[in-house]
């Protein structure tokens, strides 16, 4: 949600004195002073003052307007407004917005989240508890191929045409596979990154830092419906690869049962997909995490686990040379995690394929029989709103689009493509994520080892996969509700605390499209999801207090805390929907779903678009369902497949 919001400007100001002034009462009454950190102060304002400045002009109006509402409300009851009362007054005007209607609940985290961001992304708050906050990049050499084979498209003082016997949209775990396998193959390849090239002297481990710089919207990407769910993907050589946790899972032999009984999709058996996964492993290297570097919250999730009998262990990732520094979704400073951005593409590149970044596809080009012969791409600088464009013009034989789930079909849709069967933006699956927090008498310091590093493997044939979900600080801090002294406690006290998560296998499904210009993403989570949500934070918060928890904090609204069985009964008793419950999304899947049949998909068992020869889909929107496992090695698998399939039509 934040930009910049370490490097504050004066020279980047749009709130007025009194609005500064009312914006520090009310940080200061979220954020007082505890035992060891101080109570928020100007230097918050400042740095939420240089982030509000940044962000397009209706939203500032919808900053400023919440502050005005906060500001007001109070005189109905008091007869004045928040910044005439006392701090205990404050605190009750806030604490009735923290815990009162929908509206009232999003409107003060949204007023709050840059707040809290700022205060606590404190290296002297690190610190103290003993966490890195500045991370040492070892230092790297780059390969001629690199520096020779990949182009920055802001380099480009002209219009550039070029011809080449495959194009790639894309460089996450579809376009990037597909990409190096054909490279491999002998085919000249170009690939086509809308985001920018970094490296790993780039990654600082500052998460909004990162998030800026790495994800569409500064990481605002998400969907609307009967619940608010954020779905943060990655816009940078990489894709979203570059930015997610490292977990890899083969799809379950019953969701590849499914896929043959409902999209005829004959040959997608465990036997036949088989070579495929081991291919993607050997070159990511794939292996179960180190007992050295799982830390603290595995320890107390098996401990609770088997007093309770669930089956428990550590996850498979694709970081080989992990050493646990506990910042995998910001971008590994050591580039021990092999996402693409690390593995296939410079593999691509040794191949011979070229690579041009910062450049956006507009346009797919065709021929008079509809066949898909190259793209267009403009040059894009995010930094520089008055940045001129170039073209970039790529004519090719195949064309492989991999954008993601959540702009491959409005690429295809702007062009007019793929539309035949009216699938296309259709059938997304999103896997909603739940989380809790448990306080322990045991150090757990779980920012200083792998935040997703460890599962619940029990209740994975009922839909619900649990897996570690630590987060930074400032982050851990934003993401609950928790105000006043409470939240001021907790994050002194962030040594004790274990967070874990778990995501649902789906059956909801939700629509993207393009509205007034704007990407929106609809989907309304139905009751069998969210009773599996609330069976799932059941579960987790059992287990916590089966590992000896004081307490859980369940992200589940009228349950701040849960401390014992008469708590989790009531918790059991109580009809929730979805609204109630703080959730992400992290795997958007199916808005142009492979199937046999014409009028129920987009692409065939080949990965080609039915009504458009020589385009092929080889991205995470091409899977036809949820997965109920994290996609990436399954998305990879899959374009080393369709690979084939192209390598044999050229």
């Amino acid at each position: 949600m934040l930009h910049e919001i370490r490097t504050p400007s004066r020279e980047r100001r749009c709130l007025s004195p009194s609005e500064r002034d009312l914006l520090l009462q009310i940080a200061q009454t979220a954020c007082p002073a505890g035992e060891v950190f101080p109570a928020a102060d100007s230097s918050v304002i400042d740095q939420v003052d240089h982030f509000v400045a940044g962000l397009p002009a209706a939203a500032q109006h919808g900053y400023r307007a919440m502050l005005r509402a906060i500001d007001t409300t109070p005189m109905l009851r008091y007869g004045r407004r928040f910044r005439g009362l006392t701090p205990d007054c404050q605190l009750r005007v806030l604490e009735s917005w923290r815990t009162g209607g929908l509206a009232r609940r999003y409107v003060l985290r949204a007023l709050l989240s840059p707040i809290k961001v700022a205060h606590f992304d404190n290296p002297t708050f690190y610190a103290h508890l003993g966490c890195v906050y500045s991370h040492n990049i070892k230092p790297e050499a780059e390969a001629r191929f690199m520096r020779e084979r990949s182009h920055s498209a802001l380099e480009l003082d002209e219009p550039l045409e070029l011809d080449c016997d495959v194009v790639v949209v894309g460089t996450g775990a579809g376009g990037a596979a597909v990409a190096k396998e054909l490279a491999e193959r002998g085919h000249a390849v170009i690939m086509v990154e809308e985001g920018a090239y970094f490296k790993r002297h780039d990654f600082t481990g500052r998460p909004f830092d990162m998030q800026r710089k790495m994800c569409p919207q500064m990481g605002l990407t998400g969907s609307i419906g009967n619940v608010a769910i954020p779905i943060p993907i990655g816009r940078t050589v990489g894709g979203t690869t570059t930015i997610n946790s490292g977990t890899c899972y083969r799809v379950p032999d019953r969701v590849l049962a499914k896929w043959r009984d409902q999209f005829g999709l004959r040959q997608f058996t465990p036997e036949h997909l088989a070579p495929y996964y081991e291919r993607v492993e050997s070159i990511i290297g794939v292996q179960t995490a180190r007992a050295e570097y799982l830390g603290g919250v595995a320890t107390v999730i098996a401990r609770g686990c088997d007093a309770l009998g669930y089956a428990h262990k550590p996850l498979r990732r694709n970081a080989p040379d992990c050493d646990g520094q506990g910042i995998c979704c910001f971008g590994c400073p050591t580039d021990a995690k092999r996402s693409t951005n690390v593995s296939y593409v410079p593999m691509a590149l040794k191949a011979g394929a070229e690579l041009f970044h910062n450049a956006r596809v507009t346009k797919i080009l065709t021929d008079a029989g509809g066949r898909a012969t190259g793209v267009v791409a403009r040059s894009v600088d995010p930094t520089n709103p008055v940045h001129r464009p170039q073209l970039l013009t790529l004519r090719a034989q195949k064309v492989v689009v991999a954008c993601g789930a959540l702009s491959t079909p409005l690429l295809l849709a702007k062009n007019g493509l793929g539309g035949s069967s009216g699938q296309l933006g259709g059938n997304l699956s999103i896997h909603p994520a739940c989380a809790a927090l448990a306080r322990f008498d045991e150090d757990i310091s779980a920012y200083n080892a792998i935040p997703q590093g460890y599962s619940i493997e029990e209740f994975h044939n009922e839909g619900l996969l649990y897996e570690g979900a630590t987060t930074p600080l400032d982050m851990g801090m934003a993401a609950i509700n928790t105000i006043g002294p409470e939240l001021i406690e907790l994050a002194e006290n962030y040594r004790h605390i274990a967070t874990f998560g778990f995501m649902v296998e789906d059956s909801s499904r939700g629509r993207i499209r393009v509205v007034r210009g704007e990407r929106v993403i609809t989907y309304n989570l139905n009751k069998r999801d969210v009773a599996r949500l609330k069976r799932g934070m059941e579960i987790l918060t059992r287990v916590f207090l089966a590992a000896g928890a004081r307490e859980v904090y369940p992200m589940v609204h009228g349950f701040d805390r849960v401390r014992n069985e008469a708590d989790l009964s009531r918790f059991r008793k109580t009809t929730l929907r979805a609204r109630d419950f703080e959730l992400s999304a992290y795997h958007p899947l199916g808005t142009a779903r492979m199937g046999s049949d014409p009028s129920k998909a987009v692409v065939g068992p080949d990965h080609q678009v039915f009504d458009v020869p020589n385009l092929y889909i080889t991205d995470g929107s091409s899977v036809p369902s949820s997965l109920a496992v994290n996609p990436q090695v399954t998305i990879m698998a899959m374009a080393t497949r369709a690979a084939e399939h192209i390598d044999q039509a050229l």
